[in-house]
């Protein structure tokens, strides 16, 4: 039996990497107080550098081993957050002031900005266009039905707090990350199929919508926790019109502008002119989402949508690379910081409270079932419904960027989204992320195994009327 499998030095390798980052914790912590007598080089930045090198390190430790196991990189990085966030339970509270740390709060919601302008990228208008009254359909219904069950168990589990407080909870279950159905449905070669191409269409629906519905909510909670009484309707329909007027607004006149836009650009002949304007995009919306009181992801979801290919042609023909593979560089080094540090805010003490857990349970369930309501649009025997359904249902790294946003909202006091609702609503997006590849596996293999015996027993009953 061999002692040095790979899996023992990748496990060795990790512990002796921790034991050494934690040394060089206490190393930094002297030079701090060397540079404080007015010794040593280097100054605050020297911390931010190896917080970098241990979130960067973990990141890929856990991503790695989720990957092995067929399982998305996100929930690696999630879970080594929590366990790196969770080690003052052992008397290890080094890595605390992480959790506090304004220059990884802030490289974190660069990350995320970068995570919904890829988002956007993958989308476009001629695909919402072109999906059919069924994508609607199924978008709809999958957003409506998760909102008012969330809500509802909001209500049942939180009743001391406001109803805006359950509202958001019930904004949370309205987020569907599809990277992973349609990773799913490419593995088992289903992603040209009717019901894939519903899946991926709905989607791009149903990111505008949860999008919106964030924005909607965020803005009342802002506006009642600033004012001095309770939102009226009318300032309540303002929100509203204002998060449907920036997102329509955004993507009718950026598709006007931006070809002339770029026209200009391509004069340019700097070099990574292509990539800069691509993030000036961005950043704008994402600041001018922000100042009208929206959040700002919703800003860079719209500008990668926007940004169509048509409008790149000629930074292709003289040479340069897809705007896609300009930014997954900058994606690489931003998003999993953004993802170890939501798992490091994840509290495990929680986790031993039997009503955190049934808060959990439940959410999950609710969550599952709601997306199910995706099925009722589908009038088509012959599309399956159920895988439908089963596709929409994990939540993703939308979902924890939705508790992201809650966890700094404030009203009456306290955060919108609490310790113990912040880590019922991780299980369950952690929860709805691993079911749905097995469920989604099974449901569309067993329609190809009725299909091949209802084909073979038509085959069977033709047999004696040929003779």
């Amino acid at each position: 039996m061999r002692l040095l499998t790979k899996r023992r030095l990748w496990l060795l390798a990790a512990i002796l990497a921790f034991y050494a980052f934690y040394e060089l914790a206490f190393a930094a912590g002297a030079a701090e107080a060397s540079d404080a007598a007015g010794g040593g080089h280097g100054g605050p930045v020297l911390d931010i550098l190896l917080d970098l090198v241990v979130i960067l390190l973990a990141a890929k430790l856990g991503g790695d081993v989720f990957e092995r196991f067929h399982q998305p990189a996100v929930l690696g990085e999630l879970v080594i957050g929590m366990l790196i966030g969770n080690l003052h339970l052992m008397g290890l509270d080094v890595f605390e002031a992480f959790k506090h740390d304004v220059t990884l709060e802030i490289l974190a919601e660069l990350g995320v900005i970068i995570l919904l302008f890829e988002v956007g990228l993958e989308s476009s208008v001629k695909e919402m266009m072109r999906v059919g009254l069924a994508s609607f359909m199924v978008a709809v219904f999958g957003v409506v039905a998760p909102f008012f069950l969330g809500w509802a168990v909001g209500y049942v589990f939180l009743p001391e707090e406001s109803v805006l407080v359950h509202v958001f909870i019930g904004a949370t279950l309205t987020a569907t990350s599809v990277g992973i159905t349609a990773r799913v449905l490419k593995d088992i070669g289903k992603i040209q199929t009717r019901e894939a191409r519903i899946i991926l269409g709905a989607a791009v629906i149903d990111d505008i919508l949860g999008l919106v519905i964030l924005a909607v909510v965020a803005g009342i909670i802002s506006a009642v926790a600033t004012g001095q009484g309770g939102v009226g309707s009318l300032q309540i329909l303002w929100i509203i019109t204002k998060a449907l007027l920036f997102v329509v607004g955004a993507i009718v006149i950026g598709s006007l502008v931006v070809p002339h836009y770029f026209n200009f650009a391509i004069r340019l002949k700097v070099k990574g002119v292509f990539l800069s304007f691509c993030l000036l995009v961005c950043f704008f919306l994402a600041f001018l989402a922000g100042k009208i009181g929206l959040a700002p992801i919703v800003g860079a979801f719209a500008a990668g949508i926007i940004l169509d290919r048509v409008h790149f042609t000629k930074f292709r023909e003289r040479g340069e690379h897809t705007i896609e593979e300009l930014i997954a560089p900058i994606a690489t080094f931003l998003v999993p910081i953004f993802f170890v540090r939501m798992g490091m805010l994840v509290d495990l003490v929680t986790f031993t409270h039997v009503e955190i857990l049934g808060f959990a349970g439940v959410m999950t369930v609710v969550a599952i079932l709601g997306k199910q309501a995706c099925s009722l649009a589908i009038f088509d025997r012959n599309t399956n419904r159920i895988a439908i359904g089963l596709g929409m249902i994990p939540r993703g790294e939308v979902g924890l960027i939705f508790v992201g946003i809650g966890a700094r909202l404030v009203l009456d006091g306290h955060p919108v989204i609490g310790a113990g609702t912040y880590s019922a609503v991780v299980i369950m997006v952690i929860v709805t992320t691993l079911v749905t590849p097995p469920l989604l596996k099974m449901s569309l293999l067993r329609q190809d195994r009725l299909k091949a015996a209802e084909a073979a027993r038509n085959e069977q009953a033709s047999k004696p009327s040929d003779q």
